[in-house]
């Protein structure tokens, strides 16, 4: 029977015609990102709630799942805060896989197909990310935008940590960050009649009566169908669709693909709410004794439609000062600060410190290794925090009137009073994301969050912390469960316990 190529061989034969002398490297790097991938889904299959396991097992030599139609999966024990590719095989009723994408094309579980080839999307584009690296990376970077190109694996427990469906490979070494690429950025002009704008647009992207748009070369050519006769240079971030301005702000561009688990839109209520959201940020900030400054939202503008719409922020490099450097938290996993005991647990003090302060007043941040940034010091010490990106923040209006702060108009999924919902967003975004990334492990993880909450104030969600299974977004379960809408949620063993 005649098999479609895989993702592999098609980023193969796109990348003999664009970049040959890239194609050595690229397949040396296939292996490793197979690993890479398959550790994040044995992570996923191990924890989350999957209706067809059926059961869990340890066994002397690791865990095995039992699944419904009577097979039976088997892996090396797994660490649910592990970000090192510590899985070679696993084992389907004896058969070994190597390969995610053909392993969950085997398990034929429903969604399982679609997944699949997002899984091998994920292992190709990763293996190119990792051809394309040069040097030893030693050195660090003085620009913010330069740390965010560092950061090359992606996602640390994703499974689709770095799939790119519909991005050719030529359009992956133009438009990808890490292969420190310059993106020529389109701009066009609206009538301003025919944009909804929020905040203060600036001057130099205006054009008489009309508003320019910022606009991603890939949401221009696959989406919108037009040439930008107008261009800007700017540097990719971390997330891809945002880009640095050379000595101006960042922009957060419509991008309609999927990157990891969602299509990158802006919606028009995100628009309409930024400028207002970006105010009312300050207030429970000011409030954490300068350990946190929330990067403002200058404004934001859509021409009705979230195909296209952008978003200006000012730049997170305003808050470093003389001799500091600011970076996302993804980044720290590049450097060797997190290597040392004393330093992670300084780490997750602060970080602990201001999340726990912005809940207990009624913001949960979802503060992850993107969303999430630090501030260090010339010697590298952790001084304080820069949190970008409020749209995906929940609000506590009970929280909140507490503390005598007022909650403005602002869209209804991100207010809630439910306690749940608040600890998930912060304590799975951040203590089950951003520091067990940093951490890279359980036992790292668990030691320096040991060391951290002695310090802390006793609250109630301190508690919950401590005591409670840590909550983590199930990333496999969402991509195999697509008409489910929203976050679905795993519990993971507590690290403190």
């Amino acid at each position: 029977m005649h098999r479609p190529p895989t993702a592999e061989a098609e980023v193969a034969d796109e990348l003999s015609v664009v970049r040959p002398g890239l194609l050595p490297r690229y397949e040396a790097e296939l292996p490793g990102a197979r690993s890479a991938v398959l550790s994040r889904l044995w992570r996923g299959l191990a924890h989350e709630p999957l209706p067809w396991v059926m059961g869990r097992e340890q066994t002397r030599d690791g865990l095995a799942l039992s699944l419904s139609d009577g097979r039976r999966l088997h892996g090396p024990r797994p660490d649910p805060y592990a970000t090192g590719a510590y899985v070679t095989v696993v084992r389907l009723d004896g058969a070994a896989y190597a390969d995610p994408a053909r392993l969950m094309t085997d398990l034929a579980v429903p969604h399982s197909a679609s997944f699949a080839a997002e899984l091998g999307h994920s292992v190709a584009s990763l293996a190119l990310s990792r051809a394309g690296q040069e040097g030893d990376g030693e050195d660090w970077p003085e620009s913010d935008w330069e740390w965010e190109q560092r950061i090359v694996d992606g996602h640390p427990f994703h499974p689709t940590c770095r799939s790119r469906p519909g991005f050719s490979v030529a359009e992956q070494l133009a438009y990808g960050p890490e292969h420190r690429a310059v993106v020529e950025l389109g701009l066009v002009p609206v009538r301003a009649e025919e944009c909804l704008v929020t905040g203060v647009w600036p001057d130099e992207l205006r054009d008489g009566g009309r508003v320019v748009l910022p606009v991603h070369p890939w949401q221009a050519a696959h989406v919108l169908k037009r040439t930008c006769e107008q261009r800007r240079p700017a540097h990719p971030l971390m997330s891809l669709r945002t880009l640095a301005l050379p000595g101006g702000p960042q922009v957060k561009t419509s991008l309609s693909a999927r990157l990891t688990s969602s299509v990158r839109d802006i919606s028009l209520p995100s628009v309409a709410a930024s400028a207002v959201l970006s105010d009312f940020a300050g207030a429970p900030a000011a409030r954490t004794d300068g350990l946190l400054h929330v990067t403002r939202t200058l404004g934001a503008a859509a021409a009705g439609s979230p195909d296209f719409a952008a978003v200006l922020r000012e730049s997170p490099q305003t808050y470093a000062g003389s001799g500091e450097r600011i970076l996302p938290v993804a980044a720290l996993a590049t450097t060797d600060l997190p290597r040392s005991p004393a330093w992670l647990a300084g780490f997750a003090r602060l970080t602990l410190t201001v999340g726990l302060r912005l809940l207990e007043l009624g913001v949960a941040l979802e503060a992850h290794g993107q969303n999430l940034l630090v501030v260090l010091s010339a010697a590298g010490d952790p001084l304080r925090l820069v949190y970008r990106d409020l749209a995906d923040i929940r609000v506590s209006p009970a929280r909140l009137a507490r503390h005598g702060i007022t909650v403005p108009e602002l869209p209804a999924r991100m207010v809630t009073d439910d306690e749940r919902a608040l600890r998930r967003k912060l304590f799975g975004s951040l203590v089950a994301g951003a520091l067990a990334g940093t951490a890279g492990s359980g036992p790292a993880l668990g030691a320096a969050l040991e060391t951290a909450v002695r310090d802390l104030p006793r609250t109630p969600d301190l508690a919950a912390l401590c005591a409670d299974p840590l909550p983590t977004k199930a990333l496999t379960l969402m991509r195999l469960s697509p008409q489910t809408p929203g976050d679905q949620w795993a519990e993971l063993a507590n690290p403190l316990r």
